[in-house]
């Protein structure tokens, strides 16, 4: 219960203050009404375009239904951190660099999980501090919580062709994060859209996985592949993913909106153990233990080592053709684990194909 603050408005524009300070660089509110997203999640869901993400259906309409998931739930309180490390070395020269493991830059730094809910969690102690117990849920990243419908609404930004939020003036390169409330603060106006006519992020997707504007088949996306993927990666798919080996940030490069965004001034999200620019087959070496101590306290360290390795064995088999790629290919050749066995002799079947074309074309020049 709430004490007997009642100018929810002065209190909103407290909370905006306050998560400032906090280190977020926008907060809004909604009163959600999820449901035409709804609609969509369940079309979405019934072509089976989750993939194995089975806790996107697993919970029903609760992602959908805010006062479901949390009963009592008036408004959401909605914020937004930018996360692009400023020290990370160029993404495009990295994914050019095929010998180079390209991670998604938001994997950089310490995992945003963390980061975002404490401060939430400070910003939530500010508000009981203000005016009293009150009912409210954290959320980030966390839950069954349509976030990015529930920041459009808030007025954050727009969802992109990309399934992305947009803003004007900060691109995409940011994390959201959610306060379910009972406290009945007054809603922020939504934006309009500014994708226009322009079609840059689905052009850019490696593995076209966007099939139409604002519809992603995550089994065809590399974020998914190589983050919520548990098995083999589809045959077909694998010379698409280049030397991506967490996660894919091609959409976003390619968004004209990102030339408006800004670096974080988070600690937390700087670059760790060089993670931006590391050699392929130098995290090919890396031992269970080695992965554990430099991957501990990021978001890399959930998909485990086995993952790791079958991700790198993938973009090792896109690189070029070189003794050192596949002697680091041949030392993993009798790992205990069939999955990084598979990867890593289809990366090995790529080369010797390779140095078979190049002895058949020694071969003509000769004759």
């Amino acid at each position: 219960m709430q004490g007997l603050f009642t100018d929810y408005g002065v209190l909103s524009d407290k909370i905006k203050a306050w998560g400032t300070e906090l280190g977020f660089q926008a907060v809004a509110i909604s009163a959600p009404d999820l449901s035409a997203a709804e609609t969509r999640l369940l079309a979405w869901l019934a072509q089976g375009m989750h993939g194995e993400m089975d806790y996107m259906a697993s919970h029903g309409v609760k992602r959908s239904r805010p006062a479901e998931l949390v009963p009592g739930t008036l408004t959401v309180i909605s914020a937004r951190m930018d996360y692009l490390p400023p020290d990370a070395h160029d993404s495009h020269a990295i994914l050019a660099s095929p010998d180079k493991a390209f991670i998604s830059r938001y994997a950089l730094g310490r995992d945003y999980h963390k980061t975002l809910r404490a401060r939430l969690q400070k910003l939530a102690d500010k508000i009981s501090a203000e005016i009293g117990p009150f009912g409210y849920r954290v959320f980030s990243d966390s839950a069954p919580v349509m976030e990015v419908e529930l920041a459009a609404q808030a007025g954050l930004g727009w969802r992109g062709k990309h399934s992305m939020l947009l803003s004007r003036q900060h691109g995409s390169w940011f994390f959201l994060a959610e306060i379910y409330t009972d406290l009945p603060l007054p809603a922020d106006q939504s934006q309009v859209a500014h994708c226009g006519t322009c079609k840059h992020c689905i052009e850019a997707c490696p593995t076209q996985a966007i099939i139409a504007p604002y519809q992603v088949d995550a089994r065809r996306c590399i974020s998914y592949l190589t983050i919520e993927n548990k098995g083999s990666i589809p045959v077909e798919l694998r010379p698409l993913m280049g030397n991506r080996i967490y996660g894919c940030d091609d959409c976003q490069l390619a968004c004209p909106w990102n030339r408006f965004a800004k670096s974080t001034t988070e600690k937390d999200f700087t670059v760790r153990h060089s993670l931006d620019a590391a050699e392929l087959t130098s995290l090919l070496a890396w031992d269970e233990e080695e992965f554990r101590t430099k991957t501990a306290g990021s978001a890399i360290h959930r998909i485990g080592h086995e993952r790791w390795l079958r991700n790198i064995a993938v973009a090792l088999g896109n690189a070029p053709t070189t003794g050192v790629v596949i002697g680091a290919l041949e030392d993993r050749e009798s790992h205990h684990s069939p999955l990084v066995r598979e990867h890593i002799a289809w990366a090995l079947a790529q080369h010797r194909q390779s140095c078979d074309d190049c002895r058949h074309s020694e071969n003509r020049r000769d004759n």
